[in-house]
């Protein structure tokens, strides 16, 4: 009867704590405390599984007020125990409670020195299980011989299924918990803007990036229809009409794809953006996320690279008929008109000597100036003291011939990729010839230096100002910089000069 009656008492006693329990980390505390207090004993362990280790470890001790058994308690936080070993490894083992009369006659009880200096003698222990198998075990400890009773056996068994499933239905719905807040935190910090819709097109999530991006607040945002809200009034229709094919056929052509189309901001404003849908697989009526950027940038950038390349094509034809044009009215004509003298004086070689000599000193003259000229194109291509000697004397020789006068205030000794050479030469030379066309300037000053793995190139004026460089000659240059991944910025207010400034890596 007695042990009926203690058995009553246990499983009101946990019933009560896991009614009024929400905390899983309470629990065991707090179940140890109500079952050592039910059925007359002074100390109590819980023990949990660590699947990694596969062991049982403490998880909670509990102590009657004035129990003498802190080596006791030390030994058992510290412990772990395999299947077999032990109290707690022989009933997560067996899956049955077990009971010890006498803990000194136990010989699987390896914590036996510490539980008699403690005072306690027999001990009761029971697994926590659920549908899944046992979780871990409870034990209780008695200053007191206690005699195995089959009703309070029985009794402990069921509470132990009772704490396995509040364990269990805790854990999961922490698990959930924690997978909200998981999912809340990287929807937050996306870069992305991500909605999710039902079945019936209606708004369930909108992060932060997608209040930034189409101007709503996620709250006005939820529950409206996503058409009304994102996609322009042009094309709704055909946004409909997919929607409803896909639910009523399970067909949707952009799904699991990505598609470049247009959005529309809470203004009105319409831009382009990128678009991934997923279906989420989950039961009951459908539901989809969508991915989507706001590609502006992007676009802006690849309109500006086509007519960066549009331009470099234009201007290399430009060039292949300024070099013609250069060839035939110079160079071109001088040789045929050396050709021709010198036909004469083969002609007059044996006739009229004086005259032979003559011609042909006019045709050296011709040679000579032919020559000059082949020798001021081949510069204007690619200057002959560049290629051998770098920037150094290239820009010397290009701020000697300057006018209004520049100085050259700094240039790397260093040799440099050719490349990176040319360019920054072609920088200072169009940027002095539009200082002599257009600035009526009085000084000019060139630095060019290597700072932080880049040439930085400047070439600054004292003159009128008012240069927007859109002109096709720094259009050119700017496009020519970001061929090597570099950049050309002009600064030139009214009255205060102009600045052309350009970085070049150096690598």
């Amino acid at each position: 009867m007695l042990a009926g009656r203690l058995a009553q008492r246990a499983d009101r006693a946990v019933a009560h704590v896991i009614a009024t329990t929400d905390d899983e980390d309470r629990l065991y505390a707090e179940v140890l405390a109500a079952m050592g207090e039910a059925l007359d004993c002074t100390l109590g362990a819980a023990w949990e599984e660590d699947a990694a280790a596969d062991v049982l470890a403490c998880s909670a001790v509990w102590c009657a007020p004035g129990t003498a058994s802190d080596p006791f308690v030390a030994v058992t936080k510290s412990l772990a125990f395999e299947r077999g070993r032990g109290l707690p490894g022989r009933v997560w083992s067996t899956g049955q409670p077990a009971w010890i009369v006498d803990l000194a006659d136990d010989p699987n009880f390896p914590r036996a020195d510490e539980a008699a200096a403690a005072g306690l003698v027999s001990a009761l222990c029971f697994p926590t299980r659920s549908a899944g198998g046992v979780l871990g075990a409870i034990e209780l400890y008695s200053p007191e011989p206690r005699i195995p009773d089959d009703e309070l056996l029985a009794t402990m068994a069921s509470i132990g299924a009772q704490i396995g499933q509040f364990v269990v239905r805790r854990r999961a719905e922490r698990s959930v918990r924690e997978s909200e807040e998981r999912k809340r935190a990287i929807l937050a910090s996306a870069l992305d803007c991500v909605i999710t819709i039902d079945h019936n097109g209606r708004v369930l999530e909108f992060n932060r990036p997608a209040e930034e991006t189409f101007g709503y607040r996620a709250e006005d945002a939820i529950g409206r229809e996503m058409a009304e809200l994102i996609v322009p009034p042009s094309l709704r229709e055909r946004h409909h009409a997919g929607f409803m094919r896909h639910l009523e056929t399970g067909d949707l052509v952009i799904l699991g794809r990505r598609i470049e189309i247009t959005g529309m901001r809470a203004d009105g404003s319409e831009f382009p953006v990128e678009l991934a849908i997923t279906r989420i697989n989950l039961p009951g009526p459908p539901m989809f996320t969508g991915y989507l950027r706001d590609i502006t940038e992007r676009k802006r950038t690849e309109a500006e690279l086509r007519g960066s390349r549009t331009r470099i094509v234009e201007a290399a034809d430009e060039e292949r008929r300024r070099l013609e044009r250069d060839l035939h009215d110079g160079a071109q004509q001088r040789l045929v008109h050396l050709n021709l003298l010198l036909g004469l004086v083969r002609s007059r070689l044996a006739n009229d000597p004086a005259s032979a000599r003559s011609t042909l000193d006019e045709a050296i003259a011709e040679l000579a100036a032919a020559t000059g000229e082949l020798r001021e194109f081949a510069r204007g291509i690619h200057p002959a003291v560049l290629a051998d000697g770098g920037l150094a004397p290239a820009l010397s020789a290009l701020t000697r011939r300057s006018s209004p006068p520049a100085t050259l205030v700094a240039v790397p000794d260093q040799r440099l990729p050719a490349a990176v050479e040319a360019t920054a030469y072609f920088v200072v030379a169009e940027a002095l010839t539009n200082i002599t066309r257009y600035a009526r300037a009085s000084t000019a000053t060139v630095l060019v230096a290597v700072d932080d793995g880049k040439l930085v190139v400047e070439v600054r004026d004292d003159g009128c100002g008012g240069a927007d460089g859109n002109g096709s000659g720094l259009r050119g240059l700017a496009d020519r910089a970001a061929a090597l991944n570099g950049e050309l910025r002009v600064q030139s207010r009214d009255g205060e000069g102009t600045s052309v400034k350009m970085w070049i890596p150096c690598a």
